[in-house]
């Protein structure tokens, strides 16, 4: 069988971008059971309330994201939101562990992906944003939708 190739999206958190300001981002693996892996397949996850956390062995766990069960696997289907292990290299915990602790960051979960048909989930250490900055980067947002609306029916207008 030959092997997948390229990256192919699963899920997104799509709240933490908006609630958080990114400053830098890793690629982790995840340690997942079989039907987990084909319930991804199928494309059925949601990242909107998962956090990540780091315990006193130096491991680094995703927690209460939902990977729904395997609609065909039997007794030994997965529980929906258990904790499951990212796979980092110790370095990199070591410092997303000093970089909490002390400047008041946190590490959240950005998404997840299938890449070379491996599960992989893109964490990012963020600081948490306040109402004002959030209505902001909403204001701005819409300042651009506004002006790319009003150059495309200018252009329109031109020809």
């Amino acid at each position: 069988m030959a092997k997948e190739r390229g990256t192919k999206l699963i899920a997104q958190n799509r709240k933490a971008r908006h609630d958080y300001t990114i400053s830098d981002r890793y690629e982790a693996g995840l340690a997942l059971t079989g039907t987990e892996v084909k319930s991804l397949r199928e494309g059925r996850a949601s990242l909107a309330e998962s956090f990540v956390s780091i315990d006193r062995r130096g491991e680094i766990w995703l927690e209460n994201a939902n990977i729904p069960e395997y609609l065909n696997g039997t007794w030994t289907n997965h529980a929906p939101k258990r904790k499951r292990k990212l796979l980092l290299h110790a370095a990199q915990i070591a410092k997303l562990s000093r970089q909490t602790e002390a400047k008041g960051y946190t590490v959240v979960p950005l998404s997840l992906y299938f890449k070379d048909g491996l599960v992989k989930v893109e964490i990012a250490l963020a600081k948490g944003k306040k109402e004002y900055d959030k209505r902001q980067a909403l204001r701005e947002e819409q300042d651009k939708r506004d002006a790319l609306r009003i150059m495309r029916y200018k252009n329109r207008q031109v020809i």
